[in-house]
């Protein structure tokens, strides 16, 4: 069960990834990048819906979540890489 559990975190950390980078037009990051930013952002799309108290379910919710933290960290890093 942990090992599935941990295999769907990283496929949605993958998936959610390049989908942020398509959304931002950014052009191919990579696996990993895609991996690192999809993780990274599923635990910034977590908290950031745990604290306006909204509550997710499911792969899906989970994907969405992770998506939007990873659209905001791409972000982020955009700001700053211009500075």
């Amino acid at each position: 069960m942990i090992i599935t559990d941990i295999l769907f975190f990283l496929l949605i950390g993958v998936l959610a990834g390049w989908l942020a980078g398509k959304l931002l037009k950014r052009r191919g990051l990579g696996f990993f990048v895609n991996l690192i930013i999809g993780c990274i952002g599923a635990f910034i799309g977590g908290v950031l819906l745990e604290f306006f108290d909204i509550t997710i379910y499911g792969l899906l919710g989970e994907f969405v979540a992770a998506v939007i933290g990873a659209v905001i960290l791409l972000w982020l890093i955009c700001l700053f890489m211009r500075k």
